[in-house]
């Protein structure tokens, strides 16, 4: 499994007395810059949904980073960084038309779509604009599929792009999710091949686009499954694989072609980790009479862990040395039963003297801990978090939870 923690990070756990989530900055940046040593031409557009913390995005913005938003609330902010509106694309395709007008209002020229009835209220609310339609995928080899809710057939896409140029916008790409930790680089291969064919078919009725969108879906290095197994994406092979469908991509269209890709959790996730608590170490038996341990921590999914239903994370108890460990259902603090995981899969090993106040570390959960947590379900407000800026500064004081 991928050690994916910094010396820097594992310090600003260590010093940490109070529960709150740690985002290492260096480690964020450095994340982004091998991103585009390995795709070189493509260029970078955070989705905001996975760490709308206002320090990460200035982050980025600074190492040339443009944005993905989703809503005008995100572009508002992508804007706040100073990041230009041209770096940055409205890439839901879901949108009333209010937030496409304001959207345009906001200086947004480029925008997502997946339909001809999405089209034609973007050439009145946001006239002259530039699309980019997006192409269904079956989302298969990846944690979560997005396979339903987004995207359209290729024949739909030519509708798509023939209705934009008719309504007087610029039919300026095509775009795709291959689904979010995707674990194989064929799904990346068959993107680039269903793309290839529509940009070939709208070649042919006299549409040239000028880029393509390769969308989210690159994986965080240090996340388990439900069944507690490390995931080990095959990083070299998957840019390998989005590499060669660039190139293919390029000979395909004949003319000039740009690259846009949407990291998220790729960039975020293995840079962020909270530190919690233990709350208590239970064993009791269940209605089947099965006798079960339950570590019940202060941080779970409703402020922070939301992704516990499709993995598991990693956990460090930093203060026990011993080799005496019990197999636990891992839960969070809520009143409820679905804040917990591995009912299913494999029990995690804690520690049989875990005690109330322990502190626990979770690694790898720096994305979506803060845009998916509650305001304060049960009582239990979003964690607050800290910031690593240099190898000289472990901890900073911490910011209440959520953006500023």
């Amino acid at each position: 499994m991928y050690d994916t923690t910094t010396p820097q990070l594992r310090a600003a756990l260590a010093a940490a007395t109070e529960d709150l989530l740690v985002y290492d900055l260096p480690g964020i940046a450095d994340r982004h810059d091998a991103l585009v040593g390995e795709l070189p031409g493509a260029a970078v557009r955070f989705a905001m949904k996975a760490c709308p913390v206002d320090e990460v995005l200035s982050c980025l913005a600074g190492r040339g980073a443009g944005f993905d938003a989703a809503s005008p609330m995100e572009i508002r902010q992508a804007l706040a960084t100073g990041t230009p509106a041209d770096r940055i694309h409205y890439g839901n395709t879901i949108k009333s038309d209010r937030q496409i007008a304001e959207a345009h209002r906001l200086g947004i020229r480029d925008f997502a779509t997946d339909s001809v009835e999405d089209v034609r209220a973007i050439a009145e609310f946001a006239p002259g604009s530039r699309v980019f339609c997006r192409l269904a995928t079956d989302g298969g080899g990846a944690l979560w599929g997005l396979s339903h809710k987004f995207g359209c057939s290729p024949a739909d896409a030519l509708r798509v792009m023939e209705t934009a140029r008719a309504a007087g916008l610029t039919p300026a790409g095509l775009s795709v999710h291959v689904g979010s930790q995707q674990m194989t680089a064929e799904a990346w291969s068959a993107a680039c091949d269903r793309m290839a064919d529509v940009l070939d078919a709208l070649r042919r009725r006299g549409i040239a686009l000028d880029h393509i969108n390769l969308g989210g879906g690159l994986p965080a290095l240090g996340y388990r499954d439900r069944l507690g197994t490390p995931l080990e994406p095959p990083l070299d092979k998957i840019f390998a694989v989005i590499r060669e469908g660039m190139q293919r991509l390029r000979a395909v269209a004949g003319t000039p072609l740009d690259f846009v890709i949407e990291p998220g959790r790729h960039l975020v996730a293995d840079h962020g980790a909270v530190r919690a608590h233990v709350s208590r170490l239970t064993a009791r038996r269940q209605a089947d009479g099965e006798r079960r341990y339950w570590l019940y921590l202060s941080c779970g999914k409703f402020n922070g862990l939301y992704e516990m239903d499709a993995l598991q994370y990693t956990l460090v108890f930093p203060e026990y040395r011993g080799d005496d460990f019990v197999p636990a259902v891992v839960a969070g603090p809520t009143c409820d039963s679905d804040d917990a995981y591995s009912h299913e899969g494999s029990p995690v090993q804690v520690p049989r003297t875990a005690a109330s106040g322990d502190p626990v570390w979770i690694l790898s959960s720096g994305a979506y801990a803060t845009s998916y947590t509650t305001r304060g379900f049960n009582g239990f407000g979003p964690l607050p978090h800290a910031l690593i800026r240099d190898d000289r500064a472990p901890l900073p004081a911490a910011v209440p939870g959520g953006s500023r």
